[in-house]
C-alpha cells in the first residue's frame, strides 16, 4: 500500500512539473525583435522592453483565441497599458547596444492569471491547455519525402498541439493501427498526425489527418505557403486552430457524469487519469473509489456528450454506455 501511495505521489508531482513546465511554453512569446534608439542606451533597452511586451501580448492573445471571437471583443483594447500589467518578465536572447541604440530579440514571459482574468472580464473565449501529444509522419505527393522531413527538424515554438516528428518511412494515415501503436509507444503518445504535402515550389499545401485507435479524422488542408518552411508553420498554424475550435468552452452549464475506469496495471490507470483530468472540458475530477484492475470516478464536463467523446479518443480513452453505466478504456488496451 505504502508503495502504491508513494508512485501516485510521484506521478502527480510529475504531472504538476510537466503542467508547469507546459504552461510557461504557452505563455511565452520568443523571437520579438527589437530595435529602438534613445538619448541613452538604458533608455534605449526600456523602450524595446515595452515594445517587445505589446508585441508579444498581441501575438500571445492570437495564440490563445479564434479570430472571429477577436472581432467581437470590442471592449478589448491591447495598449501599452495592457501589455504591462499582463507582462512577467522580459528574457534576452540577443542583443547589441550602443550610441543611443538597442536592438537584439526579446522573449516575454505572459501572467496566464492576468490574461485569463482580462479575457474574462471583456467576454473574449480562450484556450491556453494543451493538445494531447501526437507523434507526426510527413508524407508527400511530390516525391519531396526528404526535404519535408528534414524542414521538420525544429517543430514550431508556441504551438498548443504538441508535436515529435518521427523519422520512420512506409507509414500512411490507412495505416493498420496495431503497427502505429507500436511507434506511437516510443513517444508515449496516443495518437498520430500525418502531414501530406502536396504541390510544387513557390505554392506548397499540406493536407493533415489525425489517427487514433478509433479511426482517422481528416482535420483539413493548409493555406499555401511559398516556401517548405511556411508549410510547417502553416501545419502547426491549422492545428491550432482545429485545437482551440475543439477544446474552447462557451457554455457555463456543466453535466455530471460517474464512471468506471477500467485499465490492465498501475501505469495505464495514471495514464487514463491524466488524460481526464487534462482534458479542458473536464472539471471536478474525484475517484470515488479503486482497485486493482478498476476505478469508480465522477466528473463535470462542458458541452455535449459527442464534444467529451471525441475529446477523450484524441487522448486515447474510449468511453461506452454498457449495463453497469459508462465504463472507460485506454483505446489501445480496452482495460480488459
Amino acid at each position: 500500500m505504502i508503495r502504491l501511495i508513494l508512485i501516485a505521489f510521484a506521478f502527480v508531482a510529475t504531472s504538476l512539473l510537466s503542467a508547469q513546465a507546459q504552461s510557461r511554453d504557452v505563455y511565452t512569446i520568443d523571437g520579438i525583435p527589437v530595435d529602438e534608439r534613445a538619448p541613452t542606451v538604458a533608455e534605449a533597452q526600456q523602450k524595446a522592453f515595452a515594445a517587445a511586451k505589446l508585441i508579444g501580448a498581441r501575438q500571445l492573445i492570437e495564440r490563445l483565441t479564434l479570430p472571429e471571437d477577436r472581432a467581437a471583443a470590442t471592449d478589448l483594447i491591447i495598449d501599452q497599458a495592457f501589455a504591462d500589467r499582463i507582462a512577467a518578465a522580459v528574457d534576452v536572447e540577443e542583443e547589441i547596444a550602443g550610441a543611443g541604440r538597442y536592438r537584439g530579440s526579446l522573449a516575454v514571459v505572459y501572467n496566464p492569471t492576468q490574461l485569463r482574468l482580462a479575457l474574462t472580464q471583456v467576454g473574449l473565449p480562450f484556450s491556453d491547455s494543451m493538445g494531447p501529444r501526437a507523434v507526426l509522419f510527413t508524407t508527400t505527393s511530390n516525391r519531396m519525402d526528404f526535404a519535408w522531413n528534414l524542414a521538420w527538424e525544429e517543430t514550431p515554438k508556441g504551438s498548443l498541439v504538441p508535436l515529435t516528428v518521427s523519422g520512420a518511412s512506409g507509414y500512411q494515415a490507412d495505416t493498420d493501427w496495431e503497427i502505429l501503436q507500436d511507434e506511437l509507444a516510443l513517444y508515449g503518445a496516443q495518437r498520430a498526425m500525418f502531414a501530406n504535402l502536396r504541390g510544387g515550389q513557390g505554392s506548397y499545401i499540406v493536407d493533415v489527418v489525425s489517427v487514433t485507435a478509433s479511426g482517422a479524422r481528416a482535420i483539413g488542408t493548409t493555406r499555401r505557403a511559398r516556401t517548405l518552411d511556411g508549410a510547417v508553420q502553416a501545419v502547426a498554424d491549422l492545428l491550432n486552430e482545429d485545437w482551440k475550435r475543439n477544446s474552447i468552452v462557451r457554455d457555463s452549464s456543466r453535466t455530471l457524469i460517474e464512471a468506471t475506469v477500467l485499465y490492465t496495471s498501475l501505469t495505464e490507470w495514471n495514464t487514463l487519469r491524466s488524460a481526464l483530468v487534462q482534458s479542458p472540458l473536464v472539471s471536478n475530477f474525484q475517484t470515488r473509489a479503486i482497485s486493482t484492475d478498476g476505478a469508480f470516478i465522477a466528473f463535470a464536463f462542458a458541452g455535449d456528450g459527442q464534444r467529451l467523446t471525441s475529446d477523450l479518443r484524441d487522448r486515447g480513452v474510449v468511453i461506452n454506455a454498457e449495463e453497469i453505466g459508462w465504463v472507460m478504456t485506454s483505446a489501445i488496451s480496452g482495460g480488459r
